[in-house]
């Protein structure tokens, strides 16, 4: 699937952001320089009439994205969430792509669900409406559980939907491969994997019985957050293409009249966002990745309410910890410990120097502080992140990709809320908890306790293991096998003493 025959996708896409008029809008929402933007408006012009012709009532960007298919409105569901890197006007305009997108009818979602279920759907459901909201993957119609009269919000795929991702997702990886090929300079940036991530996240969103059990996972984890909620899915009407969630009622978060009418204080809710997608993250190990106002809502009594559980992202416990400590160097404005931390964990190449290191994090870090949020253009500071990225040969770290992406989304979303909002002030309170919990001397305990239960259930293989390996050194072998016998058996010795040694720390503490 991968070959030249993707050029062509490659080509239309071009083609369809200069028939649409959507190059011209991008070019100058991203603060192109004129000689380039000129060069891309003379290279993309002789192709147009290849692009593909969209909605003409719709606005440019967002007419050009929805032509495209599916992937390309992900990316622009992401760029609606940052007005400071693509401007308010445009990152308004792409609002339209997170719940409004044309829904297909409902008799075949109906036939959909029937197939699926093997059910009628009238013995399922008392109630089954039109669509209410429509995305790039499903679309969701409210109904009532029939005997029960429960309020729930269905979720359809779309037909089709998993051959035209993976269709997109094809030109992607032709792009990356000739991306890495003529600019070696981009290959730390690791553009295959980077899309080979992305298909990960996106073929998971489209198993809706891997969303469901997202959902639950991520209801019974946030039980206790004050001011938030997620609905509980309905098992026994949930398959591969239809998910069933409890209903949800409340205002879109990206509708601030609205959240205004509720009397809801709009900075203490951009203030929660950040602190809850924080405490998931970090506490957890386990956050909401598509956290966009098309997925969130503010509820009567003010509560949070988070849905569409498709991309979840899940980190291991020493990465939350590096990652926290990032955090709270920058915070504490300790800017040779995060230099640390970086070299410590592999981000950064061993043989680069620290010291000029953490003189670049300062020079990214202090003009952030004292500086109200709008102030700051985030566009300006990602360009100078990347450039700091590639001085010192930082590869990308595919584990982090969807935590950072999320972060990205994030702040922007708590940004509409409250545009002077600081993220670090607001961020402080969390990662201090986090830090005060996991690195400290009850933290380091802990650990150790966990770590000798581990390695004494191994306790009982030992004296066998260590039978063998001495029976192996009596059999001639070869000088090489036989030091590393003698290894072996040194390891299996050590690690006998250490596992009954961490029997007895178990039983002492």
């Amino acid at each position: 699937m991968r070959g030249p025959h993707n050029i062509w996708r490659l080509i239309r896409t071009g083609a369809t952001f200069e028939r649409t008029g959507a190059m011209r809008v991008v070019l100058e929402a991203m603060s192109v320089p004129p000689r380039l933007r000129f060069v891309a408006r003379v290279m993309g012009w002789p192709f147009a009439w290849l692009g593909l012709k969209g909605d003409p009532a719709l606005p440019p960007v967002t007419r050009a994205l929805t032509a495209l298919g599916p992937a390309y409105i992900k990316f622009g569901q992401i760029l609606s969430t940052r007005p400071d890197i693509v401007g308010p006007d445009l990152a308004n305009q792409l609002r339209y792509l997170q719940d409004k997108l044309p829904p297909f009818p409902q008799a075949q979602a109906r036939a959909m669900i029937e197939a699926e279920l093997e059910r009628p759907v009238d013995e399922m459901f008392s109630e089954f409406s039109e669509p209410v909201a429509a995305a790039s993957i499903a679309q969701v119609h409210h109904a009532r559980v029939a005997g029960t009269g429960e309020e729930v919000a269905v979720k359809v795929l779309r037909p089709g939907i998993v051959r035209a991702f993976r269709r997109d997702i094809d030109a992607f990886y032709f792009a990356a491969g000739m991306v890495a090929r003529l600019l070696p300079s981009t290959r730390r940036l690791r553009p295959i994997e980077v899309i080979a991530h992305f298909e990960g996240v996106v073929m998971g969103e489209l198993d809706l019985r891997l969303e469901t059990a997202a959902a639950a996972e991520f209801a019974a984890n946030t039980e206790g957050d004050a001011g938030f909620r997620v609905p509980r899915p309905v098992w026994h009407l949930s398959a591969r293409s239809v998910m069933t969630l409890g209903w949800a009622e409340g205002v879109s978060l990206g509708d601030n009249a609205a959240i205004d009418a509720l009397g809801v204080d709009r900075a203490e809710m951009g203030e929660r966002v950040l602190q809850l997608f924080l405490k998931h993250a970090l506490r957890d190990g386990y956050f909401h990745g598509d956290m966009h106002q098309g997925n969130l809502k503010v509820s009567a009594n003010g509560d949070l309410i988070a849905y569409d559980f498709g991309i979840m992202g899940q980190i291991d416990e020493y990465t939350r910890r590096v990652y926290a400590e990032i955090l709270f160097g920058f915070i504490r404005k300790d800017y040779r410990r995060v230099a640390e931390v970086h070299f410590e964990a592999g981000y950064v190449p061993a043989d680069r120097d620290i010291d000029e290191f953490a003189r670049a994090l300062r020079s990214v870090g202090e003009p952030i502080f004292g500086m109200d949020a709008d102030h700051i253009s985030m566009a300006r500071l990602l360009n100078y992140l990347f450039e700091v990225t590639e001085r010192f040969g930082m590869e990308t770290r595919t584990e982090l990709i969807l935590l950072q992406r999320t972060m990205v989304v994030v702040e922007g979303v708590s940004r509409s809320l409250n545009p002077s909002i600081n993220i670090w002030h607001v961020a402080q309170p969390v990662v201090e908890d986090y830090i005060r919990t996991t690195l400290g001397p009850a933290a380091f305990l802990r650990d150790l306790r966990r770590t000798m239960t581990v390695l004494g259930r191994f306790g009982p293989h030992l004296p066998g293991a260590v039978d063998t390996a001495l029976l192996r050194l009596r059999q001639p072998e070869p000088p090489a096998p036989q030091g590393r016998s003698l290894a072996a058996l040194g390891w299996f010795v050590a690690g006998a003493a250490v596992a009954w040694a961490g029997l007895l720390t178990v039983l002492y503490f």
